[in-house]
């Protein structure tokens, strides 16, 4: 995406005055301000004290006024009374861009020992002390701030904030206190975030957990009191859980919970309300519900608006139209429309559709790895297995480019978030809406700088990019993730007691021993099998028995003898300590998490190579009496794979067969594949909608081969095309597939030219289908299948072919 530069003018404005890094002494500065409204100045004063206060032991007095003394000041006013300034100060806020709403101006003074906040309002204000606060040196009994400071900036998007919600289903905000929600609302809130969004007590979750220290209804009065405290504005996501919304006595009902849940919030700007995932609703039953909520939302907060998101599992054509009638149809309680996980419509298309004054507002998911709206491109199956679903998960450059792929057609973000688990990918978002334009690796510094210190800016900003690119490529292959443990370990080695206690500090390090064990014990575990298949290829005179005792001999090996077992105890360690210090859950057992919500040290021993699904069909193998049979069976389960002479074999999931899969838009354009193929992860069991974990556990509860947990797929109705090409034009070709995934999707199958392979068949029910390819699709020596699925369904998924030359 390209971008003009007249955004430098209109919307953002950086300026860096000197480049020495000379720096002002600070450590007996006191802040004076011009500003008398209290309710202008909110908590900002008490930020800057106490994050200062924190990290040097200084408490910053305040000042009634300015003195001639050359004393170090820290100065906030306003645009609006800048005339109260002393002349210097005047002249140099006047030579920067002009802001606009929640902007700031920061400037440093040499020679008059000051440093200058200006904010445009109130918002700007506090933003501005944020990004003083990003850039000072702060240790024990001193304050340094660089000599070069010169900004002025505005933020390009109204809309920058983050879900927060207290439910069991998070993997830890159920442990937060009331002060832990006030500290991280305020670190968001330094690095530009405008908006928290809270939930009710009822959504699709439980209403209580063992962590939770107030109930649900106490704490979102909470939460929505800090953030009026801060000035921030306060979202709610409230899904329709309810049975019925056109039976009188059940809306009733449901506008009772209504007048409980908003007169519990002090403050509350806006309420988001999915179209589905959970409570699903045809648009006309949806509208005219949210017209009698509205009335509701009114008495309490008058000036709060609905926003919907068309957000449905299966959606069809109708149901849309349906939707951008009501959408469009000017409504005075509505608010926008949310663009976030399960909307098929593209944003750029949900753009065209709906008025051009009515906004929308991004809900992107930055805290899941797969089955999500952005999952991590071409992830390694092993990552997928351990660290699952929810795991700590750095992203930055990712979260950039899916940020700067779509910005354009929004007013910002709320994203959705499960817990601690995405926290830097937090702030990069916060940095991005504010301006897309920022180098990740400038946030990160900051984070760093802030968060763990001013000794570890470099080193933890690498350290972090480090853990993203841990993810990139084969794990087989992949030696970077060795470096970075190293990169980490060097940290460790001079790191004092608070920074190896900090939280932050050690979801980067619980990240870099685990990765390191993972791809050690693949390695491992990838040679026990290479060597279990060598002893069951060549049996000897002793015979298949001896030979099956002795691969499943060789395979237990992972587990009787492992390998790195002070990393693995290491792991364990830190996450004890985050669950002390943060409440993060990362396991089920000890520390109390739900199942696929953050646990990945659950996973940290789950076999990483294909011994589950060889030793299972041992197992029945040794039962067959005779020796012929024994052997038989044992070399058809080795060549498994085995395509014939003339033949092809590919497992669509895998990097080595990518190639086959015809591309859509690049990653960089389309991150959330709703117009391109991407990779996807699970078998599928027989009538269970949701497998929480990668495990080689499919369809009627047997185990399956490795490779079902990974398939190409496409979602909805896109097409998902699979080419082949140097075949023989002269034969014909049978065609066997492996159909596994976490959608049971009706598919057809048809050719290039027209051909039928198979109507539309419901998966999910079998693993392996057999079709024989129209000779005529195949002539030319080439063939593209191509997979379709009915209106409604969730998505085509293919995961082995096999295209057999017949005789």
């Amino acid at each position: 995406m390209i971008r003009s530069c007249i955004h430098f003018t209109i919307g953002f404005f950086l300026f860096l005055t000197n480049v020495f890094a000379a720096s002002i002494d600070l450590s007996k500065a006191r802040i004076v301000t011009t500003v008398t409204d209290k309710k202008i100045l909110g908590r900002t004063v008490e930020i800057l004290q106490q994050e200062v206060q924190k990290r040097t032991g200084i408490q910053l007095p305040v000042a009634a006024k300015f003195s001639n003394d050359n004393q170090p000041v820290i100065a906030l006013a306003l645009e609006s009374n800048v005339a109260q300034l002393p002349a210097t100060f005047r002249t140099a806020i006047q030579t920067l861009p002009q802001t606009k709403q929640e902007g700031f101006k920061l400037v440093t003074l040499i020679p008059n020992n000051v440093v200058l906040i200006v904010g445009y309002d109130a918002r700007g204000l506090l933003y501005g002390v944020g990004k003083l606060l990003r850039n000072l040196e702060m240790r024990p009994g001193k304050i340094n701030v660089s000599e070069n400071l010169s900004i002025a900036t505005s933020p390009r998007y109204p809309i920058r904030g983050h879900q927060l919600g207290y439910r069991p289903k998070t993997n830890a905000y159920d442990a937060f206190s009331v002060a832990q929600f006030d500290q991280y609302i305020r670190e968001l809130a330094l690095f530009g975030a405008n908006s928290i969004e809270i939930m009710p007590p009822r959504t699709d979750d439980d209403f209580t957990s063992r962590h939770m220290k107030l109930p649900a209804i106490k704490m979102i009065h909470e939460q929505s009191r800090i953030c009026a405290e801060y000035g921030l504005d306060v979202w709610m996501w409230y899904p329709n859980m309810g049975e019925n919304y056109t039976h009188p006595d059940s809306i009733q009902k449901e506008l009772a919970e209504r007048h409980q849940i908003f007169a519990a919030v002090p403050k509350l700007d806006a309420v988001f309300v999915p179209g589905g995932d959970p409570g699903e609703l045809e648009p006309d039953v949806l509208f005219a519900w949210l017209e009698k909520e509205a009335q509701v939302l009114r008495k309490y907060h008058p000036k709060a608006k609905i926003w919907v998101s068309p957000q449905v599992f299966r959606p069809a054509q109708p149901w849309f139209d349906a939707f951008y009638k009501h959408v469009n149809r000017g409504y005075d309680w509505f608010g926008g429309v949310v663009f976030g996980p399960w909307v098929k419509v593209p944003v750029d298309e949900l753009r065209k559709r709906i008025n051009p004054n009515i906004p929308i507002r991004h809900y992107p998911d930055i805290t899941h790895n797969y089955s999500s709206q952005y999952p991590v491109p071409h992830w390694d199956l092993a990552w997928a297995m351990t660290l699952g679903r929810e795991s700590i998960n750095p992203r930055p450059h990712d979260e950039k480019a899916i940020h700067n792929a779509l910005d354009e057609y929004g007013s910002g973000s709320i994203s959705y978030s499960e817990g601690t688990n995405d926290d830097v990918n937090k702030f990069v978002w916060s940095d991005q809406d504010w301006n897309p334009e920022t180098p990740v690796v400038e946030t990160l510094r900051d984070y760093a700088r802030l968060f763990i210190g001013p000794d570890y800016i470099e080193s933890l900003a690498q350290g972090i990019v480090a853990l993203e690119q841990n993810w990139r490529g084969n794990l087989l292959t992949n030696d970077a993730v060795d470096r970075t443990l190293m990169q980490w370990q060097a940290m460790e080695k001079t790191a004092p007691r608070n920074v190896l206690q900090n939280p932050r500090f050690q979801m980067g390090q619980i990240r870099a021993y685990y990765d390191t064990y993972t791809r050690h014990r693949l390695q491992y575990e990838t040679d026990l099998e290479r060597q279990a298949r060598e002893r069951l290829e060549f049996i000897g005179p002793n015979g298949s028995l001896a030979a099956i005792r002795e691969a499943n001999t060789i395979l237990e090996k992972a587990w009787q003898s492992p390998i790195l077992p002070t990393y693995r105890q290491t792991c364990f360690a830190l996450a004890d300590s985050l669950f002390k210090s943060i409440g993060a859950q990362l396991t089920i057992e000890k520390h109390g998490a739900m199942s696929g919500r953050g646990n990945f040290v659950d996973n940290i021993d789950i076999p990483l190579n294909d011994s589950p699904w060889l030793q299972s069909q041992l197992a029945q193998i040794e039962k067959i009496t005779n020796e012929q049979e024994r052997q038989l069976k044992i070399r058809e389960m080795l060549h498994r794979t085995d395509p014939g002479p003339g033949g092809f074999y590919d497992h669509i999931g895998s990097p080595e067969s990518w190639h086959r899969v015809v591309s859509g838009e690049p990653w960089a354009e389309d991150p959330g594949s709703l117009r391109s193929p991407r990779t996807g992860f699970g078998v599928g069991l027989v009538g269970v909608e949701w497998v929480d974990e990668i495990k080689a556990t499919g369809f009627k509860g047997q185990i399956t081969p490795r490779v079902w947990m990974k398939q190409a797929k496409t979602l909805y109705d896109q097409p998902l095309k699979i080419a082949y090409s140097e075949l023989d034009p002269t034969a014909t070709y049978r065609l066997r597939i492996a159909y596994t995934g976490r959608f049971r999707s009706r598919m057809k199958l048809s050719t290039d030219d027209g051909s039928t392979i198979h109507e539309f068949i419901q998966t999910g029910e079998q693993p392996i289908y057999e079709f024989d390819v129209p000779k005529a699709a195949s002539a030319d020596g080439s063939v593209t299948f191509i997979w379709t699925c009915g209106e409604g369904e969730r998505g085509s998924q293919v995961t082995e072919i096999w295209l057999i030359r017949k005789p």
